[in-house]
């Protein structure tokens, strides 16, 4: 159930700086939402959804344009390969590409780059390398492939989590730069706010191509196939159809959940996540169909490690100790390969009571467990996250 503050609608415990930062959005906008997972954002909070008319913000994208996660059933169950565990996450780990600005280990073709925008819009003809290079990187921070079993059936998944990397990132400033410096937005019928929307609908599907591929690969190293999937964007704007008229949806940190349409929402990497279906209802309606994309941070980078952005200055010991990240890691028998403290299931709320603040949208799918983790190492910087 959600309550109204300051004229928004906030699903779970109200972060006041979330509140305020969208009241502030809200003078644009024909209606928001906070969904569950809420925090403080970049101009928009992550877990904001944003209603616009006749126009669309960069900046509530965000410059992770398509961030997003992709779930995958196997057709392999847990005993073929709880005994190899170690060695499957070794694989994931050298053969993926994690990391700073990371290139692939290998050039990936993909129909996308046959298509005649790269050279109708000089950025993108610009950022084509660069795009066809990291085609398949996962990036740092929060990004992640996760191996994990279904609690009732212990069928094996594959979840990744990230977004259009360099490509999705230089858009994003590049038009953030030509909207309204008061506003931040772009009228959707000006010819800038045309490129935006073109660049902004490449960038999510080639997030999506890039999880694609990384699913699949991760798919051949486990030896098994692919039997259903389940993928979403969570920082993106669709125009939709609510409240009997047309909008500009910016989800930042949200997902679409139409009735009858699935989603999945990533936990930490010792807690569930989960794949649910919307369905309809009044409270639904008020999220504008929209669901949590994740558990949302409870503590910054910053105040869990104790070091400022990207590690140059120290401000003392952190909230989150080396020790108190391993014990949960080792009480959840998840083997881990990489991440830092920042990433610790401490700094997260816990993914069960968000899912719950939602209750009477969606229907539960199945509940995942997560028994494998690969992510960026803690020394690793990665412009290109947003």
């Amino acid at each position: 159930m959600h309550q109204r503050i300051n004229g928004i609608n906030v699903w779970g415990e109200p972060l006041l700086n979330a509140v305020e930062q969208m009241v502030a959005v809200s003078e644009d906008a024909v209606c928001t939402a906070l969904m569950s997972d809420h925090h403080l954002g970049y101009h928009v909070p992550i877990g904001g959804v944003v209603a616009y008319n006749g126009h669309i913000s960069p900046a509530g994208v965000g410059y992770d344009i398509g961030c997003g996660n992709q779930g995958s059933m196997l057709s392999t169950q847990l005993p073929g390969i709880a005994g190899n565990l170690d060695w499957f996450m070794d694989e994931i780990f050298s053969k993926i590409s994690f990391g700073v600005g990371q290139k692939n280990n290998k050039t990936v073709e993909h129909e996308l780059f046959d298509r005649s925008i790269w050279t109708e819009i000089p950025l993108l003809g610009e950022l084509k390398d660069l795009a066809r290079k990291q085609l398949g990187t996962v990036g740092s921070g929060n990004h992640y492939v996760d191996l994990l079993r279904d609690e009732e059936t212990d069928q094996i998944w594959i979840s990744v989590h990230f977004g259009s990397r360099g490509l999705g990132h230089k858009i994003a400033t590049h038009y953030m730069k030509l909207a309204d410096k008061n506003n931040h937005l772009l009228d959707v019928s000006t010819e800038v706010g045309q490129e935006y929307i073109a660049a902004m609908q490449l960038a999510g599907d080639y997030a999506a191509a890039g999880r694609d591929w990384v699913s699949q690969t991760v798919a051949g190293i486990i030896g098994g196939d692919i039997i259903y999937t389940v993928q979403n964007h969570h920082n993106f704007t669709w125009k939709e159809k609510h409240f009997g008229g047309d909008y500009w949806i910016v989800r930042k940190g949200a997902t679409p959940l139409f009735p009858g349409q699935e989603s999945i929402i990533g936990g930490t990497m010792t807690d569930a996540t989960y794949i649910i279906r919307g369905v309809d209802s009044d409270e639904a309606k008020l999220t504008m169909y929209s669901a949590p994309h994740g558990a949302g941070r409870l503590i910054s980078r910053t105040a869990a490690t104790g070091r400022s952005k990207y590690g140059k200055k120290k401000h003392g010991p952190g909230l989150v100790t080396q020790e108190m990240m391993d014990e949960r890691i080792v009480t959840a028998g998840v083997v881990l390969r990489g991440a830092g403290r920042d990433e610790s299931p401490h700094c997260y709320k816990n993914i069960d009571e968000v899912i719950k603040h939602h209750e009477g949208t969606f229907e539960y799918v199945y509940r995942l467990i997560p028994i494998g983790v690969a992510m960026a190492g803690k020394e690793v910087h990665d412009p290109f996250v947003d």
